[in-house]
């Protein structure tokens, strides 16, 4: 049923709704403020200081979720890059989304925002992101009128900081963590070490226990990257650190403030796959899977090659796979008489 013409509206902001994994992807496409500045690190400096509010009105209730996660296309300044993207989530802005990468290819080549013709059976999508340019590889079948498919893409520099680092985490005792980059930094430890158990443990106590390791992890450990924000934005609870097991490799994964990814994460998955490579439990161009424990949805990630040092650190590229799919598209609005501060976005927890 369509609106009465006489209501009006201070913000309409249209999106394109995805998920990857089960992870949302709500794609804004118009009506929001145009960050200003000459890198896309401006622009996201811009978007915290002086539009953070969109940010709450597009992630928060009642239009979303404790959990939603939004991104934003600007202009790049990268010379290579097709789109350029800002992350958005509860907490505020990040990095890296591999889960966003993989539903923002399908989404470029099917709003023809890439420079170059497709090819076939993939086209290639330069995404460039506040960590670098992420080079997205998305199936194209030219048999089903272009229709595009699943989606791989080489990442930024990905590098081990430390492992096998002590904490003291309260309630628990001394725990050992890894700590990786994957385009955003993670701290993982192994659900044994803490007595929990995946789909028997509540999500509730990973949360909480999260937020434990990552306060004792920033005691312990100093971040460091040259060109994007250093900061530990979560923590990925695995199956195995040390002793590799055989078959899917499970994780769940907490970042920003206590949101539990659906997917097996993208970039959490490249820097796992990173810190596996760095101990010997998978070789070069190795392909691991990495499960959802949440959602049960699967990525593989491998290793492909080499890359320069990042921070003293040797550094790899990593090339993860998934799917994203369309679920709907959205009209967010504001009404000019809600006055409510609930009308412009609330969280329960």
């Amino acid at each position: 049923m369509a609106l009465k013409s006489q209501t009006k509206f201070d913000v309409v902001i249209q999106t394109t709704e995805m998920h990857t994994g089960g992870e949302a992807v709500r794609i804004i496409e118009s009506g929001y403020p145009i960050p200003q500045g000459k890198t896309i690190l401006d622009k996201l400096k811009d978007l915290k200081e002086n539009h953070d509010a969109f940010r709450q009105f597009v992630i928060f209730e009642p239009r979303g979720h404790f959990d939603m996660y939004a991104f934003l296309l600007v202009n790049p300044d990268h010379p290579d890059a097709d789109i350029a993207v800002l992350f958005l989530h509860n907490e505020g802005y990040s990095t890296m989304c591999g889960h966003g990468v993989i539903s923002l290819g399908r989404y470029a080549v099917d709003r023809g925002l890439i420079r170059k013709p497709i090819t076939y059976p993939e086209t290639e999508v330069n995404i460039q992101c506040p960590c670098g340019l992420v080079t997205a590889y998305v199936q194209v079948d030219a048999n089903n009128k272009n229709k595009t498919g699943r989606v791989r893409f080489h990442s930024v520099p990905c590098f081990v900081v430390k492992t096998d680092v002590n904490l003291d985490v309260p309630g628990v005792g001394k725990v050992q963590v890894d700590v990786a980059y994957g385009g955003a930094f993670y701290a993982f430890v192994d659900i044994k070490d803490l007595g929990f158990v995946f789909d028997k443990t509540p999500i509730k106590e990973f949360s909480a226990m999260a937020t434990k390791i990552k306060k004792a992890t920033n005691k312990s450990v100093t971040l460091s990257h040259p060109t994007t924000p250093a900061f530990l934005y979560g923590v990925i609870f695995i199956d195995f650190r040390v002793d590799k097991v055989d078959g899917p490799a499970t994780q769940l994964i907490e970042f920003a403030d206590e949101e539990i990814d659906r997917s097996p994460c993208g970039s959490g998955s490249s820097a796992r796959v990173a810190l596996m490579y760095h101990r010997g439990q998978i070789k070069m161009g190795q392909e691991q899977v990495f499960r959802s424990a949440v959602t049960k949805a699967e990525f593989t990630a491998k290793v492909v090659c080499d890359a320069e040092n990042v921070a003293g650190q040797k550094a790899v590229i990593t090339e993860v796979a998934g799917n994203g799919y369309y679920s709907g598209t959205s009209t967010l609005t504001l009404e000019s008489d809600d006055k409510t501060q609930v009308g412009r976005g609330f969280l329960v927890r």
